[in-house]
């Protein structure tokens, strides 16, 4: 362990001091970039460039060194004052004004944080699903407002709590209750589980139905983790030992009427109106924790010699690393334009994409998550193992990329969901197809 605001300092260095000054956030910027200069815009690049270039400033200053000794939480305020914990939509309800946002521009930040730290974008990609729904959902109501622009800005970590103990990817057979007061409010019951950002979060969002196992009775709440009745506790995961992922145990939980995003009758459909954000940032996170292993294990590969040369040059080790780079790229290039197509239709129709439109790309959403998670653990595996034993201990990031990559098909709902999304959606296919 290293001392708070000093230079880490490693028990056993297993990687001798050139190669892990090659490996530095700026020469793996270096990389990305030379790969994706000739696919961006240059309204993309030179936003990806700009979120790097804080990024690069930010390590340096504060003297970051990825350690396990950091705490994440500490660098939100920051990025939220940038502008980078989300750029999916332009605020200006709340008075925060971009000159550039939506899907692609989420896309190229996640992109620049993921390879400064997977596990710190990882969160912030957390917060970001709570800020969604309360953007849909305001109906510029002040205490809603409230909450979003601290979001929003890096006051406050967010997270969403769909998950229960008895009840993993079935997030329509809730066992959550809600009962509604006469004065509007809501007293919630029940337990959620692996939420990311919970223990440390300040707004969280909730559902909850007014009749255990029945979808069409859930509503929206807004919750603020101060109040009486919030009991969370962290569920410690040790593949993200940075991040905080809680268990909640909501008794007797009072959610005021104002707090209310979506009353009874109202919560799946909310529910799944997130679902493609919500699978295509996993997708983004994916995809990108793809570059930042492949980032190191090549420019490793281009450094570290065995028998006389470098091992790039080795078929088992260039070829297989060929092989991770076409396929990370290929789905890059896919999901750019699924961002892009989603970014065109946003802005065509107002901000809110008819059901026809939403229905067919929630499909498309979990063809991306589906894809990108399983090629995350592919890509961060390999290169894990093509670095040697330098890939596996914590002297470089590779390990972080591992570690992350082994979660990414469950959470956002896992493998199986999203085969089974997919073949619900081949058979409306066929009924629109076969006369």
């Amino acid at each position: 362990m290293s001392e708070p605001g000093k230079k880490r300092k490693f028990v056993t260095q297993a990687i001798n001091d050139e190669i892990l000054e090659k490996l530095s956030l700026k020469n793996r910027y270096n990389f990305l970039n030379n790969n994706l200069m000739s696919i961006l815009t240059p309204q993309q690049f030179n936003f990806l460039k700009s979120v790097q270039k804080f990024c690069l400033r930010y390590e340096k200053k504060n003297n970051i060194t990825h350690g396990p000794d950091e705490d994440v939480y500490n660098w939100i305020p920051d990025f939220g004052k940038e502008g980078y914990i989300t750029r999916a939509h332009n605020f200006e309800m709340v008075d925060v004004n971009y000159d550039y946002w939506g899907a692609c521009a989420d896309f190229m930040r996640y992109l620049a944080i993921d390879l400064f730290d997977t596990q710190f974008a990882m969160g912030s990609g957390a917060t970001v699903l709570a800020i969604n729904p309360i953007y849909d959902h305001h109906d510029n109501v002040p205490v809603r407002l409230e909450a979003l622009k601290e979001l929003v800005t890096g006051q406050a970590a967010g997270c969403i709590l769909i998950t229960e103990p008895e009840r993993g990817s079935d997030a329509v057979h809730q066992l959550t209750t809600c009962t509604e007061q006469e004065d509007g409010s809501f007293i919630l019951n029940g337990d959620k589980i692996f939420n990311t950002n919970a223990p440390r979060a300040k707004w969280a969002i909730t559902y909850a139905t007014a009749e255990k196992n029945n979808g069409n009775m859930m509503a929206q709440f807004l919750v603020n983790t101060s109040w009486e009745g919030w009991n969370c506790e962290r569920v410690f995961i040790p593949w993200v030992p940075k991040l905080y992922l809680g268990r909640e145990k909501l008794v007797n939980l009072r959610v005021p009427k104002e707090y209310v995003l979506g009353g009874v009758g109202k919560g799946r459909e909310h529910l799944f109106e997130g679902l493609i954000p919500e699978r295509i940032g996993i997708a983004v996170g994916a995809i990108s924790q793809c570059w930042g292993a492949l980032s190191h294990a090549v420019i490793y590969a281009n450094l570290r010699k065995q028998f006389d040369q470098e091992i790039l040059k080795f078929q088992g080790v260039g070829f297989t690393l060929t092989d991770l780079w076409a396929r990370t790229t290929n789905l890059t290039l896919g999901l750019l334009k699924f961002c892009e197509s989603y970014d065109e239709k946003f802005e065509k129709f107002g901000g809110k994409l008819p059901k026809n439109i939403s229905q067919a790309m929630v499909a498309s959403a979990s063809q991306f998550k589906y894809h990108t998670t399983s090629l995350s653990k592919d890509v961060c595996y390999e290169c894990a193992n093509l670095m040697g034993g330098a890939g596996l201990c914590d002297n470089t990031m590779t390990h972080d990329y591992l570690n992350i990559s082994r979660i990414q098909e469950i959470v956002g709902g896992s493998r199986q969901i999203q085969q089974y999304i997919m073949s619900m959606a081949l058979r409306t296919l066929y009924k629109m197809s076969v006369m």
